[in-house]
């Protein structure tokens, strides 16, 4: 267990990024993921069957905070819409969106996600590898496409405990 809570706090430590989009996770019923990443945080918890209910919080530049709350609808197993607000300097926006995930190996989940809404749309393929039964490591790329401004795109790495 040391082992694994040293190799988390590493990998923690050398997270980079950017991001809107929380990784694409695999829940059960009743199940609760906390993700952290550089300049990210995340709660989900799978309320029923097809429904998770999540909340996120991105600080970029550790200037500009950003609030999401989302929801991801269960459509098929591996195809989610995605509805939610993020909330920019007491600006509220909603957004849509689509997800897609699959099992590469045993040990690995690829997903893609793709959000739109008024004034940007986010795009994010990634990778989440199995620690544990409850511990992943994501690895992503992302772009975060704003309709006015700069766009920001990058790589980044995070962790996920599921409880």
């Amino acid at each position: 267990m040391k082992k694994i809570v040293l190799t988390l706090a590493a990998l923690l430590t050398l997270t980079t990024g950017t991001g809107l989009t929380a990784p694409v996770n695999e829940l059960e019923k009743g199940q609760t993921a906390a993700g952290i990443g550089s300049n990210t945080f995340y709660l989900e918890h799978k309320l029923a069957d097809n429904f998770t209910l999540g909340l996120q919080n991105t600080n970029w530049d550790r200037s500009n905070s950003m609030d999401n709350v989302y929801g991801q609808l269960q459509l098929t197993n591996n195809l989610r819409g995605i509805i939610g607000t993020n909330n920019v300097d007491s600006n509220a926006k909603v957004y849509v969106g689509m997800a897609v995930n699959g099992s590469i190996t045993p040990e690995w989940e690829g997903y893609t996600s793709l959000i739109a809404g008024n004034q940007f749309k986010e795009v994010q393929v990634g990778a989440n590898f199995k620690i544990t039964y409850n511990a992943d490591i994501n690895f992503n790329f992302h772009s975060y496409m704003p309709d006015a401004g700069d766009n920001k795109n990058g790589v980044g790495i995070g962790a996920t405990l599921k409880f």
